[in-house]
């Protein structure tokens, strides 16, 4: 196992903040030359509804770029040119999606993600301070994760704290790219990222039956819910006109605090309510008392359905032995590789091949949704229970003819 036996900071870094056509002309010449460029990005997710890119963090080689988004600069000539390029990035997902869908951004050069690698790795801690700590020995700060970075002019421990998230990355991927071909795993690293990448080029589908159904809601009854759902699209309509993120209009333990009172009074005003925010008045507070009341005159056929999280009925009862054999055999392997059994094969792919849907590792791939390298070990895995029971396939095909 890796180790360290000291952190300490960072030197401050020189940066180009990048505002100006004529320093992002240079910008782009630069990237013309570039081999390969670690990017980052800031969003304002924690303080809009509306989440945009704030700022772009590159660096290549020793030298560091900040190009703001906000500045009124045409991005499309800066895009073009880093869409060919090399590109390193930690957790590409939420970056890659974000680009996406502030500029259209979609990268055709190949991505390195420090994320999946030290995934791949069996690294327990995979945020990139922790990883760079511990290559490195070096700790950068974290106070700039709750920044907002749609407000201007940026402060300069903002602009420092961005350079940080940039600065390590080439040199982080180098090492963790090292240890991957020591463990033969650099194949399952690109198959990995290229996957994510096609993710992010594909819109995630909202279902609205599920949006309103947040943490704790599952211990609700169904009137219950009814007032969550009425108070959490009262929420989002407030914080959609407002630009805010819902939790500044309103609170989760609020809306729960609310919604008891509420059915335990009902037809009663919302004078009598626990205390309301201060942003809580007006037009915005008439609409809220109108949720609560549509709620009150509700017929209990319209209340939502309780969502029972048990063990899926559909499954035949003879596959939930194989399933349990599978997993666990899928969790030996992991833990014979030193990664995570959910980094292998998620349950769901693992349930698909115990119903005996998939027996080759193409059909593994196709049906079950999992990549080369995930489907090898899976097929491993079935071997190995195959030879412990000359039985285990026969079961399946028994359970598919039967069903």
């Amino acid at each position: 196992m890796h180790e360290t036996k000291s952190v300490n900071p960072p030197e401050a870094p020189e940066y180009v903040y990048v505002c100006e056509a004529a320093v992002l002309e240079r910008l782009i010449e630069r990237i013309g030359v570039a081999q390969k460029i670690a990017l980052d990005t800031e969003a304002d997710s924690l303080h809009n509804y509306f989440e945009k890119v704030c700022l772009i963090q590159l660096t290549i080689g020793s030298e560091h770029y900040l190009v703001d988004p906000l500045a009124n600069l045409e991005l499309r000539g800066f895009l073009e040119a880093l869409a060919d390029k090399a590109l390193i990035l930690h957790g590409a997902d939420y970056d890659l999606r974000t680009l996406r869908a502030s500029t259209g951004f979609r990268p055709r050069g190949e991505v390195f993600d420090t994320m999946i690698a030290a995934q791949l790795l069996g690294i327990e801690q995979i945020g990139l301070a922790a990883l760079i700590a511990r290559c490195f020995a070096v700790a950068i700060g974290k106070a700039g994760q709750k920044s907002d970075w749609s407000r201007r002019p940026l402060s300069e421990p903002q602009l420092r704290y961005a350079v940080n998230d940039t600065r390590y990355l080439e040199a982080l991927a180098d090492q963790l790219a090292g240890e991957l071909r020591e463990r033969g795993r650099m194949d399952w690293h690109r198959e990995s990222c290229r996957a994510m990448v096609e993710a992010t080029g594909r819109d995630r589908a909202r279902d609205p039956e599920s949006a309103w159904r947040i943490k704790g809601s599952g211990r609700l009854a169904r009137r219950q819910l009814a007032y969550l759902r009425e108070l959490w699209s009262w929420r989002d309509d407030q914080a959609r006109a407002a630009d805010l993120p819902a939790f500044k209009v309103f609170g989760n333990e609020q809306m729960f605090e609310l919604l008891h009172w509420a059915e335990a009074h009902p037809g009663a005003s919302l004078d009598q309510a626990p205390k309301l925010p201060r942003n809580i008045r007006g037009t915005r507070l008439q609409l809220l008392n109108e949720a609560i009341a549509r709620v009150s005159g509700m017929d209990p056929i319209q209340w939502p359905e309780r969502k029972i999280h048990e063990p899926r009925e559909d499954l035949p009862a003879d596959c939930h032995e194989q399933l349990d054999a599978l997993r666990a055999e899928c969790a030996s392997i992991a833990a014979e590789l030193g990664i995570a059994a959910s980094t292998l094969a998620p349950r769901a792919a693992l349930e698909i091949i115990a119903r005996g849907q998939a027996q080759s590792v193409d059909e593994i791939i196709s049906s079950a949704g999992l990549l080369r390298w995930q489907a090898d070990l899976v097929q491993r895995a079935m071997d190995s229970l195959q030879i412990k029971n000359k039985n285990w396939k026969g079961k399946i095909q028994r359970a598919r003819l039967t069903r």
